[in-house]
């Protein structure tokens, strides 16, 4: 980091203990990226809950060249390494996410396919058949929305195209109101 790591605590009593938890866990966040310019962490007592006591809360904010990733965590659990546990590991998951979109790595769903079942079998698999005429095969596990017993030959489905030891498979099938072209 070019600027150093920065613990503010509000309405909590300063500790060195709290501090070296939470530079250990600063320093992680290095691991995962580099290009970090500056770390602000707050400690807090975030006011009393009714039910559960004193609420604790932890923020961080992280500053990079090219944006910045920020969380806050509250906890009404009196250990406040708790909270700081879960706010550095909500915030290593954003920056991670943060460095993956600025690699352009993004993850990539698959578009569902449209189709209608053409079979249904008593013994819990059937086939679905796309606008082209392919026919995939499902299996009962494969159906989403609504149960396997519940579909109809000639619904119309969408689902995830994948490839079997058998040939084309369906996965997450669900019946509905889908545009079948």
């Amino acid at each position: 980091m070019t600027i150093p790591l920065q613990i503010v605590f509000r309405d909590i009593p300063r500790s060195d203990a709290i501090e070296a938890e939470i530079h250990k866990r600063a320093s992680k966040l290095e691991q995962a990226s580099q290009k970090i310019t500056s770390c602000r962490v707050t400690v807090e007592a975030a006011g009393r809950h009714k039910h559960q006591g004193v609420q604790r809360g932890v923020h961080i904010d992280l500053k990079m060249p090219r944006g910045e990733v920020a969380v806050t965590r509250h906890h009404a659990d009196e250990d406040l390494y708790v909270a700081i546990r879960d706010a550095f590991d909500a915030v290593r998951r954003k920056l991670e996410e943060h460095v993956r979109r600025e690699q352009g790595v993004v993850k990539t769903h698959a578009e569902p396919v449209h189709g209608r079942i053409a079979r249904l079998n008593d013994e819990g698999y059937g086939f679905i058949e796309d606008s082209q005429g392919r026919e995939f095969y499902f299996a009962r596990e494969n159906v989403a929305a609504p149960e396997f017993e519940q579909l109809e030959v000639g619904a119309e489905v969408q689902f995830l195209e994948a490839d079997g030891n058998e040939g084309l498979q369906a996965r997450r099938v669900t019946a509905g109101k889908h545009r079948f072209g």
